[in-house]
């Protein structure tokens, strides 16, 4: 049986939490304890979350008796005590598996673990965590990253995909899909996909605008002109592009990209469609015109995003 331990400290983010009950239902769908979790601070005894709710921890102990060690975020950026800095660090030699989620990764800074390695955190503070350990190398808009046996991840919800990605390295594909699906998430998100989404950054103030976005989310594949998208908003094509940009700031023509650059992205990180089908599926018409556009927005040609995910599977 497996002891994943989860690092806590007075304040810290409940949602880091959401990642237990992965490590939980893989025990129902194995019908097997495999896993373990421990709720570890540094004196042990009650701990109050960001919310004051309290949960009850043991002291930190010998980090060898743990497979996993996870440290849990917080609202904003708590730096570690000594006591907390030495246990991450002994941690690293000790366990299989040394991980942070969201600030968490703050931790593993200090301690020194994550010079010279690749790492990610919550948008919101990657660059704080750049400028304060320059030796990182961050990459702040992944999902989360392994390097080596030093795992991070994004803020908030990308601490279930962690543990997900985790749970398949350990029992395989199908039993994390199976969790995911008792957890009603998508199956694990590829660790290279953005922390960002189209639709997200769109952001649009009525529901005309936001019915003409599911309107092309939905149908990626048709031209998606701006009549199609002004019927579907039921407005003029001149009332719609008018008020597309000003909800949104975007033409209506650079969100569709926009909306198929995302779908073509995560068609190419985890399916093995021919490049040729993803383009036609996500509406690019031919390789070609996607292989510009990937350059244009990630700076690489899809084969490369492509061999990135499946290299981030293998580590």
């Amino acid at each position: 049986m497996q002891q994943i331990g989860f690092l806590l400290y007075p304040g810290f983010q409940i949602m880091s939490l959401a990642a237990v009950s992965a490590f939980e239902f893989t025990n129902v769908e194995l019908e097997e304890k495999v896993y373990e979790v421990r709720y570890l601070s540094e004196h042990g005894g009650p701990i109050a979350n960001s919310l004051g709710m309290v949960m009850e921890t043991e002291p930190f102990g010998d980090p060898a008796a743990l497979d996993t060690l996870i440290v849990a975020g917080a609202p904003g950026i708590r730096l570690p005590n000594a006591a907390e800095t030495d246990f991450v660090r002994a941690a690293l030699p000790a366990t299989r598996r040394l991980a942070s989620i969201c600030t968490g990764a703050f931790f593993l800074a200090e301690a020194g673990i994550l010079d010279g390695r690749r790492a990610t955190t919550h948008w919101y503070v990657s660059r704080e965590l750049q400028s304060r350990y320059p030796k990182i190398k961050i990459e702040e808009d992944r999902i989360f990253i392994i390097d080596g046996s030093v795992w991070t991840s994004a803020g908030m919800t990308a601490g279930i995909d962690l543990a997900l990605a985790m749970i398949e390295k350990d029992h395989g594909i199908e039993v994390a899909r199976a969790v995911a699906r008792m957890l009603v998430v998508y199956h694990r998100r590829s660790g290279g996909q953005s922390q960002f989404s189209a639709l997200l950054e769109l952001e649009p103030k009525s529901d005309r605008i936001q019915k003409a976005l599911d309107f092309a989310r939905g149908n990626l594949k048709s031209q998606l002109s701006v009549e199609e998208l002004a019927e579907a908003a039921h407005l003029s094509p001149r009332q719609f592009s008018r008020a597309f940009r000003a909800e949104t700031g975007q033409s209506p023509a650079k969100a569709v990209e926009n909306l198929r650059l995302e779908a073509a992205r995560l068609m190419m990180e985890q399916s093995r469609h021919p490049i040729d089908v993803v383009a036609d599926e996500t509406g690019f018409a031919d390789r070609e015109r996607m292989r510009r556009a990937f350059l244009r927005a990630f700076g690489q040609p899809p084969q490369a995003i492509r061999r990135n995910a499946q290299q981030e599977l293998q580590r």
